[in-house]
């Protein structure tokens, strides 16, 4: 009876410290597009990474983004941006620029950030978009 009270009051400690514990922090946060506008007029050095394929970049995009495409050679890319800067990544939805940054956080990026929604909230939310010019 004794070791099943003490068996029962374990089991009771260990659910409560599993429930405890926080979820896994990615390394990287999403922000709505609000936030993720804010954060980017507020960063110091940051580059805006639009990480859709060329075709989608030639199309609308965010005024001043850079396009790294999430199917080009990201460890070049993770080698050779500075870790000094802000990385603020999007795509259409959010599902390529957040797996995106999830690589460059796990690479040692401080300050990474993707767009929740991607550009079509960005375009709900009424922020403007531009087109590449020919």
């Amino acid at each position: 009876m004794k070791t099943t009270c003490i068996f029962a009051i374990s089991l009771l400690f260990l659910a409560i410290s599993v429930s405890a514990q926080s979820p896994e922090n990615p390394g990287y946060q999403s922000l709505e597009p609000y936030d993720f506008h804010m954060a980017y007029l507020k960063a110091d050095s940051a580059l805006l990474i639009d990480v859709r394929e060329r075709f989608e970049f030639r199309g609308r995009r965010i005024r001043e983004a850079i396009n790294i495409a999430s199917t080009d050679n990201l460890e070049f890319a993770a080698d050779t941006i500075s870790k000094s800067y802000s990385l603020f990544f999007y795509c259409t939805t959010d599902w390529r620029s957040e797996k995106v940054a999830a690589y460059f956080s796990e690479r040692g990026f401080r300050n990474v950030y993707s767009l929740e929604g991607g550009i079509v909230a960005w375009k709900k939310d009424g922020y403007p978009v531009t087109r590449k010019r020919k």
